[in-house]
């Protein structure tokens, strides 16, 4: 049975990672709710589309420039490894339908800027914030800088979805930063950072046969596994450190009910290396899922206090 075109715009599009922008967007819109400003839902609304048809637009533009490299993909999972939807066969969307959906995305965010604007919410730390966010995302697939095959698109994406997304949401708000910005999303830099490298695992060998270059290529796998678990152990210490730098015990101590995950992913990890058949779709979604529990951990401490 022929598939329908709306089914492969879907697969195409892998909605559920969108779930990471929501999360870490409202945040920061807990944060501010938490230190008492009155929030303007018309503003937290554009916001979240602004960031989700960021994400959008970079997805598309990363399918379309890494379809051919994907195409013979042989570990591929809801997670890792592309749509795998983009090519000429049957069954299969043309590339460019990619690229219009891009540039559609990218007029959403423009008019998620203009309701912004309109509601004199677009100031200077705003602006700043999402031109970060904007070159961060954008070159992460695009030639010639191409961050994902330089070895520095995971820090370039950890910062923009764990520290700027978060920023975006409490400076729309508030208009400004605060301290327990950073003490909240540091360490989810970190595991995010981690998580990336889980992703990278299932893709590895791909990678390695295309020669696409990323950090788990650039590094080899077994420094790349050591890599993992350290950022992991250095994110459940920097939340740590949060505490003992005054983030509430309240709040700091959710995200680290998050840490078995971690762990069963770091002893998981490693039994890969050791030689163990690894089921590439656990790793992945395990690795996603320990940075996401502490993120939705903190983000419903500040909204419930």
């Amino acid at each position: 049975m022929k598939t329908s075109p709306l089914v492969l715009f879907l697969r195409l599009s892998r909605p559920w990672f969108l779930l990471g922008g929501f999360l870490f967007y409202f945040l920061g819109v807990g944060i501010a709710r938490y230190l008492g400003h009155p929030l303007d839902w018309n503003v937290v609304l554009a916001g979240q589309i602004w960031v989700s048809a960021m994400q959008l637009c970079v997805h598309y533009l990363n399918e379309y420039f890494d379809h051919p490299n994907d195409a013979n993909h042989t570990s591929r999972t809801l997670f890792s490894g592309g749509s795998g939807v983009l090519g000429q066969g049957e069954g299969q969307l043309r590339p460019q339908v990619a690229l219009v959906a891009a540039g559609t995305a990218l007029a959403l965010v423009a008019a998620a800027t203009n309701v912004v604007a309109q509601a004199g919410s677009l100031n200077t730390t705003v602006l700043l914030i999402m031109a970060l966010m904007f070159f961060g995302a954008f070159f992460y697939s695009v030639p010639p800088v191409r961050l994902a095959t330089s070895g520095y698109g995971e820090l370039s994406t950890a910062i923009v979805l764990a520290a700027l997304v978060p920023a975006l949401g409490f400076s729309l708000q508030v208009g400004a930063l605060h301290r327990l910005l950073a003490m909240s999303t540091f360490p989810l830099v970190v595991l995010t950072m981690a998580s990336m490298l889980s992703l990278e695992f299932a893709d590895y060998a791909q990678d390695l046969r295309t020669g696409k270059l990323t950090l788990f290529v650039r590094v080899g796998w077994e420094q790349a596994l050591r890599l993992h678990h350290i950022l992991a152990a250095a994110g459940y210490a920097l939340m740590l450190g949060a505490l003992a730098a005054g983030l509430p015990a309240a709040i700091g101590i959710m995200p680290l009910f998050s840490l078995p995950l971690a762990g069963l992913q770091v002893w998981y990890m490693q039994r890969i290396g050791q030689g163990l058949k690894p089921n590439w779709l656990a790793v992945t979604f395990n690795g996603m899922a320990f940075t996401f529990l502490s993120a939705y951990l903190l983000a419903q401490a500040f909204w419930t206090r």
